[in-house]
């Protein structure tokens, strides 16, 4: 399907990036309890890097379907927080927030923990 998906509505279409997308995402992701922040999806000698402002979205990777995206976002999650709890507050939490505000169907939201740290 490419880097964005297509919403049609009466009064025409709207393109909608990818990196749109994942910004979305990442934002919504970083308003939840327990996560430190997003990481970067290469991990360069057992070290995660950790992503701030507008790099968010390079923590996040969106696959494009007919029907809606898939979203698979790689994160840091606080030490001592249970991190399935942590993992699906996050999925719950970007679904709504993309469907929401930028009416793509979600059809997945996968989380990839790349770390744990003590919040800083």
């Amino acid at each position: 399907m490419g880097n964005s998906q297509q919403v049609q509505n009466n009064l025409g279409k709207i393109n909608i990036s990818n990196e749109v997308i994942a910004s979305v995402a990442g934002l919504a992701a970083m308003e939840c309890y327990g996560l430190v922040g997003m990481a970067s999806r290469k991990i360069k000698d057992g070290i995660v890097e950790l992503l701030r402002g507008e790099a968010l979205n390079k923590g996040v990777e969106v696959i494009n379907y007919e029907d809606g995206v898939d979203i698979d976002l790689y994160i840091v999650v606080s030490y001592g927080t249970k991190i399935s709890e942590v993992a699906h507050n996050i999925m719950d939490k970007v679904r709504y927030t993309v469907e929401k505000s930028l009416g793509i169907p979600v059809k997945q939201v996968n989380i990839k923990v790349q770390g744990v740290r003590v919040k800083e």
